[in-house]
């Protein structure tokens, strides 16, 4: 054994090689573990979306079948407008020679986002307000309303986050 000289040790040269390596994986793996409870606590359970300190359910999850038909669906009746890739017109922006809009986007660069579903069901199904000059026709004739949350969960599928939770928060929020 030894003599103490007086000189402190440092704890970790005391245990061997193995031991060390040893100390070391059971670290790293309770780190590990801990890291993982905390990830599935903060990102397992669905958030309420909170815009100006008004709460609204989670962002529900986009159903695949839902998107597919709504897309089947734009292809069909809304891209010879609103363009195939949900761009819009030209210049969406400027008014046309009779007062009227041309198609906006319908993806995040438009302002559909920016509606309830239930504003957005009626326009498809009922057509723009002739009043405001909106020239969009109605589809109601032809569409179901089934239909047409088909088509908006297309559009919902090809919006940023943020596009889709404010969207999601003004259709829970506006009582409509």
């Amino acid at each position: 054994m030894p003599k103490p000289t007086g000189e402190r040790r440092d704890p970790v040269s005391c245990i061997p090689m193995l031991g060390r390596t040893l100390l070391l994986s059971i670290l790293a793996v309770g780190l590990l573990l801990l890291l993982l409870v905390s990830a599935l606590t903060t990102f397992g359970t669905p958030q309420p979306v909170v815009i100006n300190g008004t709460a609204a359910p989670p962002l529900p999850t986009l159903n695949p079948a839902a998107v597919a038909e709504g897309e089947r669906l734009y292809a069909h009746y809304c891209a010879s407008c609103h363009g195939a890739n949900l761009e819009g017109a030209p210049d969406w922006k400027v008014r046309l020679p009779d007062g009227s809009f041309p198609p906006p986007p319908q993806d995040s660069s438009g302002h559909t986002w920016h509606h309830a579903d239930s504003l957005l069901l009626t326009v498809i199904r009922e057509g723009g307000d002739p009043a405001e000059n909106l020239r969009m026709p109605a589809f109601g004739d032809r569409l179901s309303d089934d239909e047409i949350r088909a088509i908006l969960t297309f559009f919902k599928s090809r919006w940023g986050e943020e596009e889709r939770t404010f969207q999601w928060w003004i259709t829970v929020t506006s009582g409509e």
